[in-house]
């Protein structure tokens, strides 16, 4: 046999599959609540989630939790694991190690990154990711400058580049932006600021960058509406139709709404919020990059495991983890989002 026909045979029987498997690349965002182990980090308040707090944060329920983000994960994906999945609100290495190896999760091969933010709580970002189709090629985090009205510092925010099958470059940014909690202006003005240094930190690979592509996604306190994804991200919703500007940033996360009346990934005080987002760049928008999105390609992730009838407001409310102190044994106070993207 020939050398060429050999290797036309080896393509045929070897990557063809691959690449069919992989015609979509799903993203999947999720804050989970709260994902702390049972020891003192030095230097961070996590008293409240130790075996002796009022919390009650024993072994037996963060293994519980571990099991229960497992099982979303795992349904998430649907017939394949999901490409890269970003997660906010886990403690540091440890528990995202324990969740990619010590569950169901350890038979999907996921591999990660972490963050170690100066956030007083000690809550960070991880990133999973299949390394076989976003090849890690670098991962890097930003810390957003201190702001004294804010009092205390946020989250850092994790970048991580990575090579798709097609041999394109995807760039992820993934954040959890400064709390909503008291509704200060101060804290709405910080989140905008945080968002402003996201963006420029994405712009600057533009001059690296021969087709630009890029990702934000993970807990921005804010609604699409709101001055942080606005003017910090001069981010927009997309109009079918329209035709993408490549250095433009969309919004794919805007007015989605679930079954049983879920109009978003947070519900307080009766209503839905949407606060976690999916932002893209505008070459993921267009036909001339190997992976596309559409203005539908976003949608919240609400099987009927992660919610419960909602007695005082009506129709569903998710099934936490905590209500306050009192533990509920239940999933995250937030919906994941999911974003299909596909290969051309």
């Amino acid at each position: 046999m020939s050398r060429r026909i050999f290797l036309l045979l080896y393509f045929v029987v070897a990557v063809c599959p691959a690449m069919s498997q992989a015609e979509r690349f799903r993203v999947v965002c999720y804050n989970v609540e709260n994902l702390y182990d049972t020891c003192h980090d030095d230097g961070f308040d996590d008293y409240e989630f130790l075996p002796h707090a009022e919390r009650g944060w024993n072994t037996t329920r963060y293994c519980a939790k571990l099991g229960r983000i497992c099982r979303v994960l795992a349904a998430a994906g649907g017939d394949a694991p999901a490409d890269v999945v970003g997660l906010c609100e886990v403690e540091n290495d440890t528990v995202v190690r324990d969740l990619c190896e010590r569950t169901r999760l350890c038979r999907l091969g996921y591999r990660y990154v972490v963050t170690k933010s100066a956030d007083s709580r000690g809550l960070d970002v991880a990133l999973l990711f299949q390394p076989a189709r976003f090849r890690l090629l670098k991962a890097e985090t930003f810390r957003p400058p201190f702001d004294e009205a804010y009092g205390r510092p946020t989250r850092d925010v994790l970048h991580a580049a990575g090579r798709l099958l097609t041999g394109d470059t995807l760039d992820i940014f993934l954040c959890h932006l400064p709390s909503r909690r008291g509704g200060t202006k101060a804290a709405a003005r910080y989140r905008e600021r945080v968002a402003a240094f996201i963006r420029r930190k994405a712009d600057s690979l533009c001059s690296v960058r021969c087709h630009p592509a890029f990702l934000l996604m993970g807990d921005f306190n804010d609604e699409s509406s709101d001055r942080s994804i606005t003017r910090g991200l001069a981010a927009r919703p997309f109009d079918n139709g329209q035709v993408p500007d490549p250095m433009s940033l969309y919004v794919l996360s805007h007015r989605l709404r679930a079954s049983d009346g879920i109009g978003g990934t947070y519900k307080y005080q009766g209503r839905w919020n949407q606060l976690d987002q999916m932002i893209v760049s505008g070459n993921l928008m267009s036909s001339a990059f190997s992976l596309h999105a559409t203005s539908g390609s976003c949608r919240i992730f609400a099987p009927s495991f992660l919610t419960e009838p909602d007695a005082v407001h009506g129709g569903v409310k998710l099934r936490r983890t905590f209500l306050g102190p009192i533990y509920k044994g239940g999933y995250s106070d937030h919906l994941p989002l999911i974003l299909d993207l596909f290969y051309r």
